[in-house]
């Protein structure tokens, strides 16, 4: 098998050509709204704009688990972002999130409303607003932040590095597969060590670190990711499987995990979630019945 030429860069970058890929038709080198939409709200404080990709569940896992621990006021409205078709560049995301990335959130329990962009700042910011799992203890507090803006750096080798080559690229590339491979594993082997002395992330309690890294790292783990499991040889990471194993049996995470979720199941998916009846009334099995 022949190489491929080598590509030389130009002395100036200039954007000539969509870059290909699964993603190409929304990706550009600048910011901003493309089109004028304003964005919906509903009756609820917490208003959430969003998609059910990793980072996205992190937030709707969170409400769900706010609200299983009695907090009333963590009732939100979860409005869908189709990010294929270029929502996030309507005027009114971009307005709550000037990055044009979900997850976006407004909080109008106040006089004024607060956007909140940027997944671990919404964590991080819900879990100071309830006083919720987050440790209050400086020690503590310190290991379950460490660990979440350590997912925060840790995940565009996953996503847009390993999940970018490895799933959506145009054409299979030895070396990028093989770097962002190689960096993956080692991140599952820090947690895997982790894990290996830890019931939770941050220590014994269940925190807004786990929260932040299950949707990625467990789903990997899981097969929900790039359907790389096999290649990854997850197996080998057992105490990582364990802990995704027991984050994924909790109920809040199973409903976070079908809120604005648009593919498998029909019942797995809830577009939109205003109530919490709708996730047994409102998933698309049954909205699918009622046309």
């Amino acid at each position: 098998m022949s190489a491929l030429p080598e590509y030389v860069p130009p002395a100036v970058w200039t954007w000539t050509k969509e870059s290909g890929g699964r993603f190409a038709s929304i990706n550009r080198p600048i910011s901003g709204p493309t089109h004028e939409k304003a964005l919906p709200v509903g009756r609820h404080p917490l208003q959430l704009y969003s998609l059910a990709t990793p980072n996205g569940v992190k937030v709707t896992v969170m409400l769900e688990e706010l609200l299983a621990l009695g907090h009333r006021g963590a009732e939100y409205d979860a409005w869908l972002i189709r990010i294929g078709d270029g929502d996030q560049f309507g005027s009114g995301f971009v307005d709550i999130n000037p990055n044009s990335k979900i997850p976006a959130l407004v909080d109008r329990s106040g006089a004024t409303p607060v956007r909140v962009f940027e997944s671990g700042a919404i964590l991080l910011y819900l879990a100071e607003k309830f006083g919720a799992l987050v440790p209050t203890d400086p020690a503590k507090r310190a290991e379950c932040l460490s660990w979440l803006f350590w997912q925060m750096g840790s995940a565009p080798y996953l996503g847009g590095g390993f999940g970018h080559f490895y799933a959506y690229a145009p054409s299979k590339m030895e070396y990028p597969i093989d770097r962002f491979a190689m960096e993956v594993k080692r991140q599952l082997d820090v947690l895997d060590k982790r894990l290996a002395d830890s019931a939770y992330i941050a220590g014994d309690a269940y925190t807004i670190a786990d929260i932040a890294i299950f949707p990625w790292y467990g789903g990997l783990v899981n097969g929900w990711l790039y359907d790389a499991a096999e290649f990854l040889s997850v197996h080998e990471y057992r105490h990582v499987r364990r802990w995704a194993d027991t984050i994924g049996a909790r109920p809040a995470v199973q409903r976070g995990r079908m809120v604005n979720r648009t593919f498998g199941e029909p019942s797995t998916q809830l577009h939109e979630r205003h109530d919490a009846s709708d996730f047994t009334t409102r998933t698309q099995d049954k909205v699918a019945t009622e046309k």
